[in-house]
């Protein structure tokens, strides 16, 4: 997975939990994909000072799955409803449980 679309997951799962300084910075550089100049020059703050707040944020972001392992569990659950998309008795609990996935906020 490429590390912009890793962080970008990331973002949706535990960006709620960075500050609102470091979401907007991050919403910049990884959704709104502006250069870190670019950036700079928009927050009238110097270039190593995003620089900084993006990675400080990033690792903030993986420390996050590391421990709660979120992503992980996400994508165990949907190895698993792969599989109940074959068995036709499970149908039902399927569309149950992947409606349940729908709920709660997102990065945005």
């Amino acid at each position: 997975m490429s590390d912009k679309i890793r962080v970008n997951t990331l973002l949706d799962y535990y960006g709620a939990l960075l500050t609102e300084r470091q979401q907007e910075l991050c919403r910049y550089y990884y959704r709104d994909d502006y250069s870190l100049q670019e950036i700079a020059e928009l927050e009238g703050i110097s270039r190593s000072a995003v620089h900084d707040t993006v990675r400080k944020s990033e690792a903030e972001l993986e420390h996050y799955e590391e421990t709660l392992k979120c992503i992980q569990a996400a994508n165990a659950r949907k190895l698993v409803y792969s599989r109940m998309e074959k068995d036709p008795s499970a149908a039902a609990y399927l569309n149950n449980l992947l409606e349940t996935e729908l709920i709660g906020g997102n990065y945005e």
